[in-house]
């Protein structure tokens, strides 16, 4: 299962289209604190999260998988790409970290990094 966490419905929508289409199974969440709560922390292969997100950003809820032992691949997504936080992600572990608008063809790439071909 590939988790992504985006607080825009449709950028949540577009991306489980787009992996189901691929043959990936997913689930999306509003919020960091929906996928931590929801039982699929240890059921997820890969995770897709928004940078800016209410409460714990993508980065806090990347930190927070490291400190729960969770050794989850994470891919980011953001229309904000800061240089710092993105030095930090990649640092931390992060398998990509994609500009939105990004090209379907990178995302994919990235996932296929993590988990390898559907």
């Amino acid at each position: 299962m590939i988790s992504i966490v985006d607080d825009d419905p449709l950028v949540r929508d577009a991306t489980v289209d787009l992996l189901n289409s691929l043959g990936y199974p997913a689930l999306a969440f509003e919020t960091a604190e929906e996928f931590l709560t929801s039982g699929q922390v240890e059921t997820t292969l890969c995770l897709i999260t928004d940078q800016h997100l209410p409460v714990l950003d993508g980065l806090g809820l990347q930190n927070q998988l490291i400190a729960d032992g969770s050794r989850v691949p994470v891919i980011f997504i953001t229309a904000f790409p800061e240089t710092n936080v993105r030095e930090r992600a990649m640092k931390s572990g992060a398998i990509a970290f994609l500009a939105k608008p990004f090209e379907e063809a990178d995302l994919v790439q990235a996932i296929q990094i993590a988990v390898g071909p559907p």
